[in-house]
């Protein structure tokens, strides 16, 4: 067994790396990665000859891991244009583990649930190894408590292999094409960062090879994806839920600014409003303020004033429509014009159905 603590938290670290499938570990590759969870708990970075040592401890020490030492062909990092031989590491059998841990009832019931919950998702439950882990650990199903509203992919293992791809590090290739023009087919390779869901459809935050842009695409809208196991992956150093801070939806236009949005909503829609707010930043205008929108719009019987701050996009001015005239929108002027022109079409739209 581990003579310090300081071995015994390198296994641990190394047990879970040894078990990856998606990724093809080096010996420097482990020390690198060793060494960067060692750095956030405080103890000192290891060298590569510890970590050979490591590797033969949990294959012949007591542990009798079963490890298969396996080589590919890799972009060599200083020439682009040359691949080379990578000798590479991982457990034999990917459910093997130095450590076996036992679940109590309390901790198996969260786990049913949890399974319950992932099961609500089309693709995630073609993960590999889902059923097998529930199987495995002797977790029941329980009833269902938690419903969520799914939108079905016609690909349904997209959204399980984009979550493995995310979670593992692992470069892809898209191909896909746009609603707008269907039969045009496009390809990328992205660095796949972050599944958000938005008004029933799923979208997915990925930064471009090439040239690190930030790109999303519509799950609906990827034809085909491709593992590329061999790129090196590229963190994202920036918090990508910040992004979502500043928009209603999932589109970013870099070059618009921050607006104030104040609007009106009458006694019929109020309490939605109040209890659903169209954005995070929503708050009530009240007072003097209030009583200024008062004099400056007397037709607005009752309901009352909100305002928000968000930047402008089509997800916005679709929220800002949606309650028809029990919402309306009193600055600035700009988005105002712009949901007046939605609104318009769309009564034009009806008309001609006369």
């Amino acid at each position: 067994m581990p003579r310090n603590k300081n071995a015994e938290t390198r296994y641990r670290i190394l047990d879970r790396l040894l078990a990856n499938r998606y990724q093809h570990y080096s010996s420097e590759d482990l020390r690198q990665l060793v060494n960067e969870e060692l750095e956030e708990m405080d103890l000192p970075p290891v060298s590569l000859r510890t970590i050979v040592y490591d590797l033969n401890y949990l294959e012949h020490g007591p542990f009798m891991a079963d490890i298969e030492h396996y080589q590919i062909d890799e972009v060599s990092r200083t020439r682009p244009d040359k691949t080379v031989k990578k000798n590479c590491h991982r457990y034999r059998d990917r459910s093997f583990s130095i450590y076996q841990q036992k679940l109590t009832d309390d901790e198996k019931y969260l786990l049913g649930e949890a399974f319950t919950l992932l099961g609500q998702f089309d693709g995630l439950p073609n993960l590999d190894g889902l059923e097998r882990l529930r199987t495995s650990l002797n977790v029941r199903s329980q009833r269902q408590i938690l419903a969520l509203t799914k939108n079905p992919l016609e690909k349904s293992n997209l959204l399980g292999e984009l979550f493995t791809a995310i979670s593992q590090r692992v470069v892809v290739r898209l191909d896909y094409h746009r609603f707008q023009n269907p039969d045009s087919q496009h390809s990328v390779e992205v660095h796949p960062y972050l599944l958000k869901e938005y008004n029933r459809r799923w979208w997915l935050f990925a930064a471009a090879e090439d040239t690190g842009k930030l790109l999303n695409f519509a799950l609906d809208q990827i034809d085909r994806l491709e593992m590329l196991p061999t790129h090196r992956y590229v963190d994202c150093t920036s918090d990508l839920t910040e992004r979502f801070e500043d928009i209603v939806g999932v589109t970013l236009y870099e070059d618009r600014h921050l607006q104030e949005v104040v609007f009106w909503v009458s006694d019929v829609s109020l309490d939605y409003v109040r209890t659903k707010p169209l954005h995070d930043s929503q708050r009530p205008i009240r007072g003097e303020r209030a009583d200024q929108l008062r004099q400056q719009y007397p037709s607005l019987k009752g309901g009352a004033f909100f305002a928000i701050e968000c930047i402008e996009n089509y997800e916005l001015i679709r929220e800002l429509t949606l309650f028809g005239r029990e919402l309306l929108v009193l600055s600035p002027a700009d988005i105002r014009a712009k949901v007046v022109d939605r609104i318009s079409a769309q009564y034009q739209a009806y008309q001609s159905l006369c």
